[in-house]
């Protein structure tokens, strides 16, 4: 598989514009990044009262066990401790539910603004590519001698502007009728190009 031109011009541009997407892909990373933390940042409230709740409940709990040893009325007076115990574990677990819904927020921005730019970018450069390599591929399957340049030439004058065929010839059809070696190694050189070959040596 051919993947860069044999033209100078050409594969410059390629070489450009594969390091243009890898720089694209580079900053749509780091954006994305970026935009994870801050909106991670905003459930640090949420994991505080977690943590705070969490260990408030504990020394609750802690302090209901002696309590609940009081004769005759350890029950009636732990009650209220343990019900207090219970309201810091439920806000502890609320504050868990609202820094995993900001982590789960933060995940998603973070992946649309990392992906979408980066497949926008590749739905444009990823074809071009494609076509590119197929082209050139295929083409150079048929180039390996001067004998194969009258399908080139062939092919410029189907594919190839008039106003550059012109600056070839005048009447390319019939240089190229006549085995006109020379128009016909300009036409095919032509062609080539586009495709991003060279013509063979010697020719």
């Amino acid at each position: 598989m051919k993947l860069y031109s044999n033209v100078g011009t050409q594969r410059f541009g390629q070489v450009v514009g594969d390091l243009l997407l890898v720089g694209w892909v580079w900053v749509c990373v780091e954006l994305g990044l970026l935009v994870y933390r801050i909106t991670n940042a905003l459930g640090t409230p949420g994991r505080k009262a977690a943590e705070a709740g969490d260990g408030l409940a504990g020394d609750l709990r802690r302090m209901s066990e002696p309590i609940g040893k009081v004769p005759v009325v350890g029950d009636q007076l732990r009650s209220p401790v343990d019900g207090a115990a219970g309201a810091a574990g439920r806000l502890a677990q609320a504050g868990r539910d609202q820094a995993h819904a900001v982590e789960q927020l933060a995940y998603v921005l973070a992946g649309v603004t990392i992906g979408l730019p980066i497949l926008f970018a590749l739905l444009i450069w990823l074809p071009r590519r494609i076509r590119f390599s197929r082209r050139a591929t295929a083409a150079q399957k048929f180039i390996d001698n001067a004998a194969d340049l009258d399908l080139f030439a062939l092919r410029a004058m189907a594919n190839q502007p008039m106003h550059k065929l012109a600056k070839i010839s005048d009447d390319p059809v019939a240089a190229w009728r006549d085995g006109d070696t020379a128009i016909i190694a300009e036409l095919a050189s032509l062609e080539l190009r586009t495709t991003g070959l060279r013509p063979p040596a010697g020719t």
